[in-house]
């Protein structure tokens, strides 16, 4: 089945919250986007790489950094013994299904088996970012902002061309990436086909970009309010919980019923891609799965007690 997405993070029910909530996305998704020995490679060196993703947004200072890298370590031992095995299970599951045709109902399926992951992933990593949260300065959260600000001007850039041209090239692009990781070349009328699917879709980069507004700026509230107020550990993890559950559901209803509209586009387009590939191509997409089904595997058998 197709892992294409038209659209920006939340184009599924995967919208993107800074902090743990990437983390336990990437780690989720990771099978989907390199290749096999890139896979082992990646995810054993991963708590580096997150510990290097978190600094450049509030820049750790003293025993923040300890504290930090303690953090991630905890959630990646959990990680590896726990969730890999549910993802070796998912994968040798998807493998069973690629062969045949796929339904709208099958890819939302998909979908919400990883989104459900993301979100027990983040649940377990809650306690470490409150306390983590609690220690932030008010300096560190005005870095955060700068961060935001920074990584906002990239989005206008690689969403909001100027020219509408420019903006279905790189539309297409981004939906292409994943199809072909999984399936292999698709062949000229595939893509022909591909590109008339994906200019229908209902995303709206500025919608979607306004709405990441709206989650940095709870974001930076809810930090800020913590700081001040230095609730007990409990009280800010209730808080984090809520700001990830407004931040994955949109407490604005018209974004939210725009966001249903793009699930239901994407689970079909995930579905009608599937359906155009050839019995060579679903079956390099089984062989790819195999592979990472492979790698979960062997890195949840790396797992201490």
């Amino acid at each position: 089945m197709s892992g294409a997405i038209i659209g920006g993070s939340d184009a599924t029910a995967l919208p993107r919250w800074h902090g743990w909530r990437r983390v336990a996305l990437l780690a989720c998704m990771a099978w989907l986007m390199t290749g096999c020995s890139a896979v082992r490679f990646g995810y054993n060196h991963a708590p580096d790489l997150a510990y290097w993703w978190f600094d450049g947004y509030v820049d750790f200072r003293g025993d923040q950094s300890e504290r930090v890298h303690d953090a991630i370590d905890d959630w990646f031992k959990w990680h590896r013994r726990v969730e890999l095995p549910v993802y070796a299970e998912l994968l040798s599951k998807a493998r069973g299904q690629v062969a045949g045709p796929a339904t709208a109902a099958q890819a939302c399926q998909w979908f919400n088996d990883v989104r459900l992951r993301v979100d027990a992933s983040l649940e377990r990593a809650l306690p470490g970012v409150a306390e983590v949260a609690l220690r932030l300065s008010p300096q560190q959260i005005a870095h955060l902002e700068h961060k935001y600000a920074e990584l906002n001007e990239e989005l206008v850039d690689n969403y909001l061309q100027p020219r509408a041209e420019s903006r279905t090239r790189a539309q297409l692009k981004r939906a292409l990436e994943p199809i072909e990781m999984i399936y292999g070349s698709m062949s000229r009328p595939q893509r022909e086909r591909i590109a008339v699917l994906a200019a229908s879709t209902p995303f709206d980069p500025s919608r979607w970009i306004a709405e990441r507004h709206r989650r940095q700026q709870d974001t930076v509230q809810t930090l800020t309010r913590l700081s001040a107020e230095q609730p007990s550990l409990p009280q800010a993890v209730d808080a984090l919980r809520a700001l990830a559950q407004r931040s994955r559901v949109s407490p604005i209803d018209e974004y939210r019923a725009y966001q249903q509209r793009l699930i239901e586009f994407n689970c079909a387009f995930a579905a009608e891609v599937h359906n155009l590939t050839t019995p060579e191509q679903r079956r390099a997409a089984a062989e790819q799965l195999k592979d990472w089904e492979d790698d979960a595997r062997a890195l949840a058998a790396e797992a201490k007690p």
